[in-house]
């Protein structure tokens, strides 16, 4: 009976384990979908409708880097607010931009830089490709190669992965794209903004330390991109 008993604690400790190692997986793909979808408060959640400070007229569009959100000015004190994702930390940049053309379902092609960091890239995606990294409608900021537009990957929302642009969920870009013609003031910025009380938040206002890019336009309308370096 003993060696009977020393036998069964045995393979029941064989089954807890083998058990344990197949769940262990599993746990950690969950953990690293919920850290790259980012749909908390902080980095991520549904659009929505918030007050905002007054100073912005309606129709601007004002992108928080800072806050990993795009806001569209609806009213004085209103805006719609969209979850983002943000460029990563070397492609940092800020400045002030219009809308110069909007697509629907645009093609893709990746730039120098882009293919330089991964030579497997395809050299094209049209466009309405399931994999099309522009997702379904595009907004060209300036003559820069930025852009407003949809993802292939919407778990990325959120996060500080792009390589300058902003990126949104397809069905929040088919929200927006409408509301905003061309020529649209888009403002991109470090600022965060405390949207519930309407007032900027100074204690954050400032971008994380290191050097960004400013993106301005020059006195004939050209777009004039320097580096600063943010002690």
């Amino acid at each position: 009976m003993r060696v009977r008993s020393v036998i069964n604690q045995t393979m029941t400790a064989i089954v807890a384990s083998i058990v344990l190692a197949t769940a262990m997986p599993a746990v950690a793909h969950a953990q690293l979908v919920d850290f790259l979808w980012g749909g908390d408060q902080e980095w991520g959640g549904k659009r929505s409708s918030v007050s905002f400070s007054q100073k912005y007229r309606p129709g601007q569009v004002i992108v928080s880097f800072g806050d990993r959100r795009l806001y569209l000015i609806t009213k004085p004190g209103t805006a719609l607010s969209y979850p983002i994702a943000v460029p990563r930390e070397q492609s940092r940049w800020q400045g002030r931009l219009n809308v110069t053309q909007k697509r629907e379902n645009p093609s893709w092609t990746p730039t120098r830089e882009m293919l330089s960091e991964n030579p497997r890239l395809p050299a094209w995606v049209p466009g309405g490709h399931p994999m099309n990294p522009l997702g379904v409608r595009a907004l060209y900021l300036g003559s820069s190669t930025y852009r407003i537009h949809g993802t292939d990957a919407p778990w990325t929302i959120g996060q500080a992965v792009s390589k300058g642009c902003i990126r949104m969920f397809n069905e929040d870009v088919l929200d927006l794209y409408p509301r905003v013609p061309v020529g649209t003031v888009v403002t991109v910025t470090w600022e965060r903004f405390k949207t519930g009380a309407a007032m900027v938040d100074n204690d954050t206002a400032a971008p994380p330390p290191s050097a960004r890019r400013v993106v301005t336009y020059g006195r004939k309308g050209e777009v004039v991109t320097r580096t600063v370096a943010v002690e």
